[in-house]
């Protein structure tokens, strides 16, 4: 019985010390089995609609950036690029001869207002000579009627004269002679009346003469003023024909916009690969008819790929950024990788599921939430990029 004892009480001190040893040696040590590889996934879609002339690629195909993945059928594209081109040098012309009025409408316009103004003030001293001609005209009337009275008056004198005279002849009181002069200064003075009353005539003549080219005069001058006030609307037609040039500039910049987006849309119809990466889910075949928008494949770049490791909350009282892991990979026999914790989530991965659990009910069961926590890989870790999105994976991050 003592042997026996003995042997147990050896058995049970390995297995203590056993205990103890895995307790010492896991001290400090965080590790879950819940953890896969994570890489971005880059979703290639069309952005322009059409048949589908080539797919350069095949599914798994490793492609650099930049690199041609389909071609959908360009020629309606280089049509519309084409007819847009053209209505671009329509516009571009037509703006162009829009332009070139402006200049020409401001000079002719300015010339005009200046041809005018002159006119109005040639009408206006033309007005006013023939108002000073009729105010002439008007004082030689006066001049020649005063005249013809002065005349009129001398003739009846004259012949009062020659009646007393002719008395004075019959009594032998004055010579044949006397009375012969006396009848000549009759006559005379009769011929200056009729003289002085063509000259009347002749005034009033020129007064109508006057006033007929005030009235020539007037209208002139109305005509001018009329030619000023449509001269002087200059600056509206430049106004309008600016507007003009501005509207044509601007359908311009629309013609501009429509090529440039015609030029973008055949250039859409040549899809490249935004990244570097290995072609995945492809889903799409030459001929097919495809939509704006319609996804076509997946790009994965393996040369970024990291673990996300959902650790229990009551595993991250000490897991800081910066600590170090080993990552066993399942697919590889538990081949070990290094790393270091990157960043721990804001939130339990519940709150970011569909349906997040909503615990205000009376039925409540405290369940262990896990946070998901971002592990980066050391550089030179995996040169052959043999981890893949989706890998189960058991990190190990050391807390101490």
């Amino acid at each position: 019985m003592s042997g026996r004892l003995r042997i147990l009480a050896a058995v049970g001190l390995v297995a203590l010390i056993g205990v103890g040893a895995w307790l010492w040696t896991t001290r400090g040590q965080e590790s879950t089995d819940d953890a896969q590889v994570d890489a971005h996934v880059t979703p290639v879609a069309a952005r322009v609609g059409g048949t589908v002339a080539k797919v350069a690629v095949t599914d798994n195909q490793i492609v650099e950036a930049g690199a041609l993945l389909l071609e959908i059928d360009p020629r309606d594209y280089a049509t519309a690029l084409a007819h847009a081109q053209a209505e671009l040098a329509d516009v571009q012309a037509a703006a162009s001869a829009a332009s070139a009025d402006v200049p020409i409408t401001a000079a002719s316009t300015s010339s005009d207002v200046a041809t005018a103004q002159g006119g109005v003030a040639q009408a206006e001293a033309m007005v006013t000579e023939a108002e000073q001609a009729v105010e002439v005209a008007k004082a030689r009337v006066s001049t020649a009627q005063a005249r013809q009275r002065e005349q009129e008056a001398n003739a009846v004198k004259a012949a009062r004269d020659v009646e007393r005279l002719r008395s004075l002849l019959e009594k032998d009181e004055i010579s044949q002679q006397q009375y012969d002069a006396a009848v000549a200064a009759t006559q005379a003075t009769q011929a200056a009346v009729e003289s002085a009353a063509s000259q009347v005539v002749e005034a009033q003549a020129g007064i109508r003469g006057a006033d007929s080219r005030l009235a020539q005069a007037r209208a002139g001058s109305e005509r001018a003023a009329a030619e000023l006030r449509r001269a002087q609307t200059a600056p509206e037609q430049v106004t309008a024909t600016r507007a003009r040039a501005s509207s044509a500039l601007a359908k311009v910049a629309r013609a501009e916009a429509v090529v440039k987006q015609a030029a973008l849309n055949l250039e859409y119809a040549r899809i490249v690969a935004p990244i570097k990466g290995i072609v995945s889910r492809r889903a799409v075949e030459p001929g097919q008819v495809i939509q704006p928008g319609q996804p076509l494949m997946t790009i994965i770049p393996l040369e970024t790929v990291w673990i996300t490791a959902n650790f229990k909350e009551t595993q991250l009282a000490h897991m800081r950024a910066g600590q170090p892991v080993t990552i066993a990979v399942d697919a590889y026999g538990g081949r070990e990788f290094t790393g270091r914790v990157d960043s721990i989530a804001a939130a339990t991965g519940a709150r970011f599921s569909l349906l997040p659990p909503d615990n205000a009910s009376g039925n409540f069961v405290k369940v262990v939430q896990r946070v998901p926590v971002k592990i980066v890989i050391d550089d030179a870790q995996d040169p052959n990029r043999l981890l893949r999105p989706g890998m189960s994976v058991t990190p190990t991050v050391y807390t101490r």
